[in-house]
């Protein structure tokens, strides 16, 4: 797991997997701005965010915020995500933890608490999310389907990457907020990515962004030259890249 997530810390190439991923994506509405308009913004002052990244969420984010926290277990994100929330918050916060842990802040500490793209990798964060929250705070989860890994499965056994996703995926999410929250509900994003056989850059490059979590199962350079032989063979590949985006509340 240490592998997987140490991949995460050129925080450049992430970006630029990021952007390489909207481009060819199908559905051309950012999925932030649809988490964004499922919250009520009225009273919300102080937010967390869990996993933080480089602060790819924040650079989504309406601003006037009092607080923005992010924490993270990579201190290479640190200056990127500072940079992200300051532009949305009076103070902009970051502590490089390894979660799921203890955090150090009293009960009921924030109106929101964020984890994109991040919460399978600690999944027992969720009860800490609740502490921290206010009793009108709100919990905004966004994660992938377990079917991304779908046109890969065709050709190798992900069984432990599968095993990673599921620690908290779209389709076992609401079950695992419901343990802790009486309110949860969520809107799935219908997406996929497309390249064509004038692409294999891009799709070398999203092959080799995923080559810590494809290593648990597979040889990473097999993975490429398969896929990128199908993609020669076929013309074009589709990947699926449905998420879902989960809301909860005490």
């Amino acid at each position: 797991m240490r592998e997987i997530i140490h991949s995460y810390s050129d925080t450049g190439f992430h970006r630029t997997i990021g952007e390489m991923i909207k481009k060819r994506s199908e559905n051309n509405e950012d999925i932030r701005s649809i988490a964004v308009n499922m919250i009520n913004w009225d009273g919300i002052k102080d937010v967390l965010d869990l996993g933080c990244g480089y602060g790819w969420f924040e650079d989504g984010m309406r601003g006037g915020f009092n607080i923005v926290l992010g924490i993270d277990c990579l201190a290479e994100n640190e200056s990127s995500f500072l940079r992200a929330a300051r532009g949305i918050s009076k103070t902009a916060l970051f502590q490089k933890h390894i979660l799921p842990c203890s955090i150090d802040m009293p009960d009921g500490s924030f109106d929101l608490v964020v984890s994109a793209y991040s919460l399978y990798f600690f999944p027992e964060e969720i009860e800490e999310a609740k502490r921290l929250l206010r009793p009108s705070g709100m919990f905004l989860a966004i994660t992938h389907s377990e079917s991304m890994l779908r046109e890969g499965e065709k050709f190798f056994d992900f069984t432990n990457l599968r095993r990673v996703i599921r620690g908290f995926s779209a389709e076992n999410g609401e079950e695992a907020l419901r343990v802790h929250f009486q309110d949860v509900r969520y809107i799935d994003y219908r997406n996929a990515i497309v390249f064509s056989r004038y692409e294999k850059k891009d799709l070398a490059g999203y092959i080799d962004f995923k080559r810590e979590f494809i290593s648990r199962d597979a040889d990473p350079e097999k993975v490429m030259m398969t896929m990128l032989d199908e993609l020669e063979r076929k013309g074009t590949m589709r990947f699926n890249k449905d998420d879902r985006i989960f809301l909860a509340r005490k």
